[in-house]
C-alpha cells in the first residue's frame, strides 16, 4: 500500500521477503524453525513463533537433547572451568532440589539474587525458573538502601548473594536470612542422590519468570515482570533476524563450518541483556559463553579471552568496544575469528564504526533499541539498514510492531515526531505490585508506551530524544530524579538538578548542578560522598557545578536545556 502524508505508519519486519522462495519457506514456512502465526497473548491477537519452546526450562532441555556434550559455559577464573549443557542441567537440577527442600521455594515464589556473574549465579537462575519460581535480579552495585527497596517490593522466599553484593545484603533488613551462593552450590553438589533432570513443574508460558529492575521516572526503580514467553521469543527474535541478515549479507566475516560459535558474556545477569543471552541465545543456538574474571570490566582481559577461546562474536555496550579497539595491546591478540558485534542500549558513534572498519574489516554489527519492559527488543539495525540509515535505530524486530503516536494515542504518519510505542510477544507482564505504574505504560491492547520520542522515515525508526532526562552511562540507565532527591536531602543544599554530559568512552556521565544554602560551604568531593552513601557508584556525579540559582520556567520546572547548553 502506498503511504500518503496522513496515513498512520506501523513498522513491521519484512527482511525475510528478500530471500528466495525456497530459502524463505525452509526458514519461515509451515513447520520451519521460524514459522510465525497469530495467537491470543493475554487476550490480544499477537504474532508469535509457532515452533517455540513452551517455557524457559524447556529451552535448556532442548539444548541437552541436541548437543549434550557441547560447551555451554566457560570461566576465566580457573583452569578447566568449562561446563557442557548436560552438566549445567544436572547442576541446576540439584540446585532446584536444595531450593525446594531447604528453603521451601515453589512455583510463584521469588528468589532474589545479588551477585556478580558466575557459575553459581547462572545455576541458581536455572534452578529458580525450573521450579516455576521467579528470579529477582537485584543490581549487584546497589547500596544496602537500594537493596532493601528491591527486597521489600518482591518479598522473596530466599535472598542469595556473593562477594561484595552479599556484604551489602548483610547490611539490609534481610541480613539474617541472606544466603551465600557458594553455600547453595556446596549443598547442591553434596546431595547423596541428586536428581537427573529438572523438576516436573507445570509452567505456562505467560507465567512470570523474572523481575528485572528498571530505573523509574519517579525515583525508586520498578520491577519489570518478564514471562517465560518473553524470554523464549527474545531468543527467536535474534535467531531469525541474525540468520536472515547473514544470508542477505554481501561478503564479510563468516564462522567456518563446524566451528562452535562463542561469545564473551560481559553484561550483568541482573540486566535483561545478560540474562537473555544465558537463558535464550546460548542454549537455543549452541553458543559457548565465556565469562571474564569477576570485578571491573577489563579490555585486555576481554581481548585475551577472544584470543584464547577463539570467540566468534562480541556482545556488550559501545563503551566495551571503544576500550578494546583502542587498547595499546590490541594487535597482540587474534581477533580475526570475530564475525559479529551485538549491542544495545546506546548508539554507535560514527567514529566507533570507522574504527571497527579500520581494525576489524568485514565485521557484521547489529545494534538494538529496546528496553527492559520489551525484553530488550524493539528495533535493530544491521546490514543494509546500518549502511543506508546510520543515524537510525533500525527496523522492527521479527514479530514486533512499532508505532509513533501523538499525545492522544493516535498513530502518526511518516516523518512526524511522537512517542514510540511497541507491541508484540516481548512486551512485559507489568510492574510487580504496581498496577498504577503499569497502567501508565501499557495500553488496553498491550502496546508499551516507551516514553521515548522519535519518527518513522523510510522504514526505520529515528529517535529524537530518549526520555528527556535519561542518562545512559556505559549501558546503565540513570534517571536524574533519584540523584536529585538524594542531593536535596543534604542539610546544606538548597536546590539541585542533574543532567547527562557527553563522554567519549562511557557515552554519558552524570553532572550535578548544586545550589548551596545561604552561608554554607561545600566541596565537590563532599557532594560525591553524600550521594555515594545511598546510591550505586555509577550514579555518583562525575562533575559538580555550584550555582546561586537554577533556571525555572513559569510552571516551576527546571529548564534543563539551559543547563545543557551551559
Amino acid at each position: 500500500m502506498t503511504e500518503t502524508a496522513t496515513t498512520p505508519v506501523t513498522l513491521t519486519w519484512h527482511a525475510d521477503e528478500r530471500l528466495g522462495d525456497d530459502l524463505r519457506a525452509l526458514l519461515c514456512g509451515p513447520g520451519g524453525p521460524f514459522e510465525r502465526r497469530v495467537e491470543p497473548v493475554l487476550g490480544v491477537p499477537t504474532e508469535v513463533f509457532a515452533q517455540r519452546a513452551p517455557n524457559v526450562p524447556a529451552v535448556l532441555k532442548g539444548a541437552v537433547e541436541r548437543t549434550p556434550d557441547l560447551t555451554y559455559l566457560a570461566f576465566a577464573d580457573g583452569p578447566g572451568r568449562g561446563f557442557t549443557y548436560a552438566q549445567v542441567l544436572q547442576l541446576a537440577a540439584a540446585h532446584a532440589e536444595v531450593l525446594a527442600t531447604r528453603y521451601g521455594v515453589g512455583k510463584g515464589d521469588r528468589v532474589a539474587i545479588a551477585a556478580a556473574n558466575g557459575l553459581e549465579h547462572v545455576l541458581t537462575i536455572w534452578a529458580t525458573v525450573s521450579l516455576g519460581a521467579v528470579v529477582v535480579g537485584l543490581n549487584g552495585w546497589w547500596t544496602p538502601d537500594e537493596l532493601d527497596h528491591g527486597i521489600a517490593l518482591t518479598d522473596p522466599a530466599v535472598v542469595l548473594g556473593a562477594g561484595k553484593p552479599l556484604t551489602r545484603l548483610r547490611q539490609t533488613r534481610a541480613a539474617s536470612s541472606a544466603v551465600s551462593l557458594e553455600e547453595l552450590y556446596e549443598a547442591a553438589t553434596s546431595l547423596a542422590d541428586p536428581p537427573a533432570t529438572l523438576p516436573d513443574v507445570e509452567i505456562d508460558e505467560d507465567d512470570p519468570a523474572a523481575i528485572m529492575f528498571t530505573s523509574g521516572t519517579t525515583g525508586r526503580p520498578k520491577g519489570a515482570t518478564l514471562s517465560h514467553r518473553n524470554f523464549v521469543h527474545f531468543g527467536m527474535f535474534g535467531g531469525l533476524g541474525g540468520a536472515v541478515a547473514a544470508l542477505l549479507g554481501a561478503g564479510g566475516r563468516q564462522v567456518p563450518p563446524g566451528v562452535q560459535r562463542a561469545s564473551i558474556c560481559s553484561n550483568p545477569l541482573f540486566h535483561v541483556s545478560g540474562v537473555c543471552v544465558v537463558l535464550c541465545n546460548s542454549p537455543m543456538y549452541g553458543i559457548k559463553l565465556v565469562f571474564p574474571p569477576q570485578g571491573r570490566w577489563d579490555a585486555e582481559a576481554a581481548l585475551r579471552l577472544t584470543h584464547e577461546h577463539k570467540l566468534t562474536q562480541w556482545t556488550g555496550v559501545p563503551t566495551h568496544f571503544w576500550r578494546m579497539l583502542t587498547h595499546p595491546g590490541f594487535e597482540r591478540y587474534d581477533t580475526s575469528q570475530v564475525t559479529t558485534i551485538g549491542s544495545g542500549g546506546a548508539t554507535f558513534a560514527p567514529e566507533l564504526l570507522r574504527l571497527f572498519e579500520e581494525k576489524m574489516p568485514g565485521i557484521q554489527i547489529t545494534n538494538g533499541y529496546g528496553m527492559t519492559e520489551t525484553t530488550g527488543t524493539g528495533t535493530f539495525l544491521n546490514g543494509r539498514e546500518m549502511d543506508g540509515h546510520p543515524a537510525s535505530v533500525g527496523a522492527a524486530a521479527p514479530t514486533i510492531k512499532v508505532q509513533v503516536r501523538d499525545p492522544d494515542g493516535r498513530p502518526l504518519p511518516e516523518g512526524e515526531v511522537g512517542e514510540v510505542h511497541i507491541s508484540g510477544a516481548g512486551v512485559f507482564l507489568g510492574y510487580w505490585r504496581d498496577p498504577e505504574a503499569t497502567a501508565k505504560v501499557l495500553t488496553g491492547d498491550r502496546w508499551y508506551r516507551s516514553g521515548d520520542y522519535g519518527r518513522i522515515t523510510g522504514g526505520v525508526l529515528y529517535l529524537e530524544s530518549r526520555m528527556r532526562d535519561l542518562i545512559i552511562r556505559g549501558g546503565e540507565n540513570i534517571y536524574p530524579i533519584e540523584i536529585e532527591y538524594r542531593l536535596v536531602e543534604h542539610p546544606d543544599i538548597h536546590d539541585a538538578a542533574v543532567i547527562g554530559v557527553p563522554h567519549t568512552i562511557l557515552g554519558q556521565e552524570v553532572k550535578a548542578f548544586v545550589v548551596p544554602r545561604r552561608g554554607a560551604e561545600l566541596t565537590e568531593q563532599q557532594i560525591r560522598d553524600w550521594v555515594a552513601v545511598s546510591l550505586a557508584s555509577f550514579k555518583v556525579p562525575a562533575h559538580v557545578e555550584f550555582r546561586t540559582e537554577l533556571p525555572y520556567n513559569e510552571t516551576g520546572k527546571v529548564i534543563k536545556r539551559q543547563l545543557e547548553s551551559g
